[in-house]
């Protein structure tokens, strides 16, 4: 991207919490932590104040399947920032570990405290069960407390090797230098690690209710079920019709439930991919005396768009939609840098901007209409809540799927 003077470098490791058994549950994310703390070469405050510097950002993520080690520079600081990057993500040495378990554990309880937060992992939970893609990411403040080092150092050795690895950059990189500098400095072992699922997403899912009992102002429900693999052709469609449902402020959740009603602030759709599966999403928040007009709203609309299918107006604006969306990323660089980690990293073809906008230009009615069938019926779906009374939410779902709120 010769017009920015910027850099966007991340490392990929194909890892994640799906990874974990259940005595390692947020094992991946403890670990991403800790590559923050110090190497041999660089103590934790001397990574802190190297990014701080050269006026760079630093950052890292989980998630169900990768984690991610990433920055943002200017171009000229380069070989500073990867060398950096490198050692923290292949050669930690885990000082000061004691701290960072009281830093992370912190940091559950307080994503335990955002009900609007901890629903999307209760739905996952209602979805996947006990396997591995039910369990939340940030993991258990048990596991984190008590995992001792050797684990930890075992965990990262056998999953941070050449096999599991993809370096990412974009912007105004050259890609020539980018190979030197890895293979000068990327010495980790060639192997295959701990690559892909350690156990295959669940074939058949019966819906199921969850619910966390929590005092709060609103109700949070969320309402989803099983979803299409990263590589599936119809992943376009799907973005095409998440956009129409819960997407867009033009959507019909949004219209329906906020707009016309004004029975939420905040009602969406969404929807997750996984290697072998992947997941859909409905979430609304609202008061504890519009809860069961809101989710009658959706559940209405679900029969809706599945027994109907949508319009060729809602098509044309949300393929437009999708495509002007996907456009504007392709400006960012860190948007460039996560499309290739995380393309490459999952073995997902590697399309140009031309070809993404003509498979999202070919989604047609029919490819639409199919999907909602498949995946928004709600007798198919499962529904999950966080909020002061599970009998008022059973009772909230009556109108969308009465078998399951009786369950």
């Amino acid at each position: 991207m010769e017009s920015v003077r910027s850099i966007a470098l991340g490392l990929w490791v194909r890892t994640g919490s799906r990874d974990e058994s259940p005595a390692q549950a947020g094992l991946s994310h403890f670990l991403e932590h800790l590559l923050f703390k110090g190497t041999d070469r660089f103590s934790s405050r001397e990574i802190d104040e190297t990014f701080d510097s050269i006026g760079a950002e630093v950052n890292a993520g989980t998630g169900k399947e990768t984690t991610s080690v990433y920055s943002r520079f200017l171009d000229r600081h380069l070989e500073l920032a990867f060398d950096v990057m490198s050692d923290m993500v292949l050669r930690p040495t885990y000082p000061d570990i004691d701290s960072e378990r009281e830093v992370v554990i912190e940091e559950i309880a307080m994503y335990e405290d955002e009900p609007q937060d901890k629903v999307h992992d209760v739905l996952s939970t209602a979805i996947f069960g006990d396997h591995p893609l039910g369990r939340p990411i940030i993991g258990r403040a048990e596991v984190v407390s008590s995992v001792p080092v050797p684990q930890i150092a075992a965990y990262h050795d056998d999953r941070y090797v050449g096999g599991n690895l993809v370096l990412a950059g974009a912007g105004n990189v050259d890609h020539d230098r980018l190979v030197e500098l890895a293979s000068r400095q990327l010495d980790c072992p060639a192997g295959p690690g701990a690559a892909g699922p350690a156990e295959p997403a669940p074939s058949a899912i019966d819906p199921r209710l969850c619910f966390h009992s929590k005092e709060t102002e609103q109700y949070h429900l969320c309402l989803g079920g099983p979803g299409v693999a990263r590589g599936d052709e119809r992943r376009f469609a799907l973005r095409v019709l998440d956009t129409i449902l819960g997407g867009s402020t033009s959507s019909r959740l949004f219209q329906e439930v906020r707009e016309k009603r004004g029975l939420a602030y905040a009602v969406y759709s969404y929807s997750s991919q996984f290697v072998d599966g992947g997941q859909t999403g409905i979430y609304v928040g609202t008061r504890p005396d519009n809860v069961a007009e809101a989710t009658a709203v959706i559940g209405e609309e679900l029969r809706r768009i599945a027994a109907d299918g949508v319009t060729g107006e809602e098509l044309e604006r949300a393929r437009e939609n999708v495509k002007g969306r996907t456009t504007l990323s392709m400006e960012s660089t860190l948007a460039r840098m996560n499309r290739l980690g995380s393309a490459l990293l999952m073995d997902v073809p590697l399309l140009t901007l031309d070809e993404v906008l003509a498979a999202i230009d070919a989604v047609t009615l029919e490819d639409v209409g199919a999907l909602a069938t498949e995946l928004y019926d709600p007798a198919k779906l499962s529904a999950a809540g966080v909020g002061p009374s599970e009998d008022a939410f059973r009772s909230a779902l009556e109108p969308v799927n009465a078998a399951l709120a009786a369950a």
